[in-house]
């Protein structure tokens, strides 16, 4: 599933990387928990977080995911968009929580990590 598809299946918004709308995804992880994140070993990994800070940005740059979900209507920060930016990273909100966020993935047919 393409992200530009993701967005439009949760009525998330992308707000930066839109160049790599055509990007596929094949599996998702979802935390709040950026420790759980850096064990991933994974390839082509979703991030599905409300934790909308500088830390998850790095976290997913130390992770190689190149694809960030904030769920529960968090807005990133400029200076994360900047981040976002130099490192690849695609980010959408989503005002949907992060469990209605991963059910809908679910259905649609995002494998989860786990």
């Amino acid at each position: 599933m393409t992200v530009e598809q993701i967005a439009k299946l949760l009525d998330a918004q992308i707000i930066c990387g839109e160049e790599r709308a055509d990007h596929e995804i094949d599996i998702a992880f979802a935390s709040d928990l950026m420790s759980d994140v850096l064990t991933l070993k994974e390839d082509n990994v979703l991030l599905i977080t409300g934790l909308a800070n500088m830390q998850t940005l790095r976290t997913a740059e130390m992770s190689d995911i190149h694809c960030i979900i904030f769920a529960r209507n968090k807005k990133i920060s400029e200076e994360m968009k900047e981040l976002a930016l130099e490192n690849d990273i695609t980010v959408l909100e989503c005002r949907y929580s992060v469990f209605r966020t991963c059910g809908i993935l679910y259905q649609a047919g995002i494998s989860p990590v786990f």
